[in-house]
């Protein structure tokens, strides 16, 4: 992989403002090698036991989980990928990048897997092992203030997979998604965050905490699969 799924769908302007150690997290994944953090989330999940029903359909599909916990120890690791996309899925590869992220949950482990794509709209996020539910990202990177070097990826797009074909969620509806990554250089970590909104209803799903991450061989090209 010559250039990231990030950086063929965001200005380089934008990632300039990028802070030097995220970099290497939103840059390419050499040949040979990949990409490995280890952390711990502060919270994942939600506290609406009320949502848990539809978050065990996504579990099955690895997107999110019934669940509300603390203190959960995580590991990240990021592959570089072809992935088949679009209306003639057999003909059509995007640069992407393969994303595992595997909780340890008091209840047991569970395995988060999505897909970063670049798509001719922009970045796309294509959750869960089918890719049913994808959203269309808008990179920002603010220059100045207390985020100034972190990334900001918000949904402007969800689409569902469906009959074989992509349904479009109607902006009222559409739930949100808010990403954040930044470095904090005193604690030498990357922090995330994601929330998982829904207008009127709030927040739906978030997880955040910190992590240490690098890119380093890779001692088995074929765990990603």
């Amino acid at each position: 992989m010559t250039r990231s799924p990030y950086q063929l769908s965001t200005p380089p302007d934008v990632l300039a403002r990028l802070h030097p150690r995220l970099r290497t997290y939103f840059g390419p994944i050499p040949p040979g090698h990949v990409g490995r953090g280890e952390g711990v989330f502060d919270v994942v999940g939600t506290p609406r036991r009320w949502l848990w029903p539809l978050l065990v359909w996504f579990a099955r599909d690895a997107v999110m989980f019934p669940v509300w916990e603390r203190d959960v120890p995580f590991t990240v690791e990021n592959r570089p990928a072809r992935v088949r996309r679009g209306a003639r899925a057999g003909l059509e590869e995007r640069t992407a990048v393969r994303a595992r992220r595997t909780f340890r949950f008091r209840s047991g482990t569970r395995t988060m897997v999505d897909a970063i794509t670049a798509e001719p709209e922009g970045l796309v996020d294509h959750l869960g092992r089918r890719g049913r539910v994808s959203a269309l990202l808008r990179a920002e990177v603010d220059p100045l203030g207390p985020d100034a070097g972190a990334l900001r990826l918000v949904s402007t797009r969800v689409t569902l997979r469906a009959l074989g074909r992509g349904w479009r969620l109607p902006a009222p509806i559409a739930p949100r998604v808010t990403l954040s990554e930044r470095f904090d250089d005193e604690a030498d970590v990357q922090r995330v965050s994601l929330v998982l909104s829904a207008p009127v209803v709030g927040t739906l799903y978030r997880y955040e905490g910190a992590f240490r991450y690098a890119v380093v061989p890779d001692a088995d090209p074929g765990g990603g699969r």
